[in-house]
């Protein structure tokens, strides 16, 4: 147990930095657009990269912020059933609605770890005009679903450990 818990913190450890770090690409990205329309519509001297660059940039925040989001329970939950439920019902179907996400996640990091390793052997580049490498671009898909999948498997045994808790109870 003493391990487990040593790996958690690891975990949060990993996961506050990955927020931090789509926190300042979130600030750059805004100081990007910001300085491609001051050089627009000032100097009429447009980037190439500003544009380009912050789509990008969108992708990597969002699954680098995205677990960290879960382990607070940030995103939004249409939850006016479950919400009315018995708290020993409710913890058993987040439960099985976590321990289903972890899966979906699992698959994806899969998947996309497998379409990142085949455009790092192949070469695939971008057909933009800054002809950048795919692979970089979409390595944040399987790092960010594996840490979804880790943090969804230890929300899943926070709710495995609220209903355990409720078996004593009358609800």
């Amino acid at each position: 147990m003493r391990s487990l818990a040593k790996a958690g913190a690891i975990f949060d450890r990993i996961n506050e930095f990955m927020f931090w770090l789509a926190a300042a690409m979130v600030i750059f990205a805004n100081f990007a657009i910001c300085y491609d329309v001051g050089m627009r519509y000032f100097l009429n001297k447009p980037t190439t990269w500003a544009i380009e660059l912050t789509e990008n940039i969108q992708v990597w925040f969002t699954f680098f912020a995205a677990a960290w989001v879960l382990k607070r329970e940030g995103h939004i939950k249409i939850d006016f059933i479950v919400s009315r439920l018995r708290p020993r019902t409710q913890a058993m179907l987040n439960l099985v609605n976590y321990v289903l996400c972890a899966t979906a996640c699992l698959v994806v990091t899969w998947y996309s770890g497998q379409v990142v390793w085949e455009q790092f052997q192949t070469g695939v580049h971008t057909h933009s005009y800054m002809h950048l490498l795919m692979w970089p671009i979409y390595i944040v898909l399987p790092i960010g679903f594996f840490l979804l999948f880790v943090q969804f498997l230890r929300n899943a045994n926070r709710y495995l450990s609220e209903w355990k808790i409720g078996l004593g109870k009358s609800s």
